[in-house]
């Protein structure tokens, strides 16, 4: 048959995988301003976010003030005193290093997050457009139904008048044409729907705005590529180093201890020394915490590490799954296609006799522009499903990022 010729040719052209065709724009160009925004927002975020967790061993610098009036001895006396004091983790028995490893994974795990919600919006945006399309299609093949509806309705009509049908016949054909123009109007409302949806996603016109034409891919390259699989392998990376951190908040520690100080004091009463010295000091500390929960604390991230490892190789088979559905979906829509094909060129042949035979006499112009829409129906059901198949795509490409 030549359908099942067709689609083997398919299946064995099929071997590579969905890349999105971007010569004209940016696929962000999908998402309105306000969206854009908003994701800016977040990446800048996370870099605030890292910077602070990426440092946030370096302690800070204390500068301490005091300044106090009494009398005591029915004389005024007025003291001052003033002080920095520093005291600087140097050693943490590898805490810095994993610290800064932690940092550095957890605003990669924090991006690829938004990443993953910024692709899901742009999916959605362009999968309404795509529909949107593909109700014009369907707006056009339905005002095709209809007229072949009214045309089967007049020919209906002459044939009762002229005693040839009972009215039973008659009412089928005013049931059928209602029906189609009922079917009509559902579509344009749901197109309004779809524009609507849109426009909060997006700033463009959607009259005018193009989609991205989706091509097929094989396995390896769409898990290769995978946004979630990037983002749970991070998320491995963010965990293992939290998991060394907290084992090092356990070991010995090495700080830098350094001051200085400044005392004043303004009184008529006599006092021993000078009203006003200053001192310095320095040195180190040494610690190690014991805790009676420093091995559940461990072993608590530990576990966390583990399971954000078992997570990734879940999230694989879901992957993997959702892979082999839609090749499934789309091998089913190309079959739908390429029906719709042939039914196109069954119908071209038969317009071509129907129309020889209109010249001989035989046949009525109602039959002609009856097949005439049939043709014309055919070839918008094989446009129509290409757009189920672009679609279809699309739960695919969310997740896929070409590298190149």
């Amino acid at each position: 048959m030549k359908v099942l010729t067709l689609l083997t040719t398919l299946l064995v052209l099929s071997s590579t995988t969905l890349v999105a065709n971007e010569k004209a724009s940016s696929l962000n160009t999908y998402l309105s301003d306000k969206k854009q925004e908003q994701f800016n927002f977040d990446y800048d975020k996370n870099e605030a976010d890292a910077s602070i967790l990426r440092d946030s061993w370096i302690a800070p610098i204390l500068l301490n003030y005091n300044y106090t009036k009494s009398n005591p001895y029915t004389q005024t006396q007025v003291s001052e005193s003033a002080a920095i004091r520093m005291d600087q983790p140097i050693f943490q028995s590898g805490g810095i290093y994993y610290g800064i490893k932690f940092a550095k994974y957890s605003k990669k795990y924090a991006d690829y997050s938004v990443d993953v919600a910024k692709r899901k919006l742009i999916k959605d945006a362009i999968s309404i457009l795509m529909q949107i399309k593909q109700k014009d299609l369907q707006i056009s093949r339905q005002e095709l139904q209809i007229q072949n509806s009214e045309i089967n309705l007049k020919f209906k009509k002459e044939q009762y008048l002229n005693g040839q049908l009972d009215s039973g016949f008659l009412d089928n054909a005013i049931i059928e044409r209602n029906f189609v123009i009922q079917n009509l109007y559902d579509i344009e409302t749901a197109k309004e729907r779809l524009i609507s949806t849109f426009s909060a996603l997006s700033d463009l016109d959607y009259k005018i705005a193009t989609t991205p034409h989706l091509e097929l891919l094989d396995k390896e390259e769409f898990l290769k590529h995978n946004l979630i699989l990037k983002r749970a392998g991070s998320q491995i990376q963010r965990d293992e180093f939290a998991k060394d951190v907290t084992v090092a908040k356990y070991l010995p520690q090495v700080s830098l201890t350094a001051g200085y100080n400044w005392t004043k004091t303004d009184s008529t009463v006599a006092v021993f020394g000078s009203p006003e010295r200053d001192y310095y000091d320095y040195g180190f500390r040494a610690s190690m915490p014991l805790n009676i929960n420093t091995f559940r604390d461990i072993e608590s991230s530990r576990i966390d590490y583990l399971k954000s490892k078992v997570v990734s190789q879940d999230k694989e088979i879901e992957l993997i799954a959702l892979f082999t559905q839609v090749m499934h979906n789309l091998k089913n829509l190309e079959k739908k296609k390429l029906l719709s094909l042939e039914n196109k060129e069954i119908y071209s042949k038969l317009l071509e006799d129907t129309k020889n035979l209109f010249s001989a006499g035989y046949k009525t112009q109602y039959d002609v522009d009856t097949l005439e829409n049939s043709v014309n129906i055919a070839q918008l059901d094989a446009k129509i499903y290409e757009i189920d198949k672009q679609v279809e795509l699309l739960s695919l490409y969310e997740m896929y990022v070409n590298v190149q």
